[in-house]
């Protein structure tokens, strides 16, 4: 971004299949200064993600209920690909999400299945760590058999996918 301006950045960046979005989250705390350092944790934990160009956080005003602390927080970012902000939902979930630009997002059927099986990776890591977190020993050692096989399943089916993609 050297030497350039933000609005040349974002407009090359997206120019070559980049995406500026607003990403939303609630944050809860019993301290309202809690919040605001989760707040910047957040944005600056974002900035150094894979394929985030810039990321600007707005933190709201906290508001109190009972003893706890609540606001939201307002992210604008700027990511290389439709990829990389699909990624970054997947880890940071936020509350909601509004792309900015560009007014169409295109992928080619390998990005498009690239992208399906990186968040399906992801939701099986989830379940992996739920399940590790919450089944007995006896109930693990089922599901690791399925596990394996469900790995060696995949092998063949990604190498089945690279050789019609060759």
């Amino acid at each position: 971004m050297e030497g350039k301006s933000v609005d040349e950045v974002t407009n090359e960046t997206i120019k070559n299949g980049g995406v500026l979005a607003y990403l939303y989250f609630d944050l809860h705390a019993t301290k309202s200064d809690v919040l605001q350092q989760l707040g910047v944790a957040v944005v600056h934990k974002m900035l150094n993600e894979r394929g985030v160009v810039f990321a600007l956080g707005e933190i709201e005003k906290p508001m109190e209920t009972d003893g706890v602390f609540s606001t939201s927080v307002q992210i604008k970012i700027l990511v290389e690909s439709f990829a990389d902000l699909v990624r970054i939902c997947s880890d940071y979930s936020p509350v909601a999400v509004e792309i900015l630009r560009p007014d169409e997002i295109k992928l080619s059927i390998g990005k498009a299945q690239v992208l399906l099986m990186d968040v399906s990776v992801h939701s099986h890591q989830l379940k992996k760590t739920l399940i590790e977190k919450t089944y007995t020993r006896e109930d693990w050692e089922k599901v690791k058999k399925v596990l394996e096989q469900r790995k060696r399943i995949g092998e063949e089916l990604m190498k089945k996918i690279k050789k019609k993609g060759d």
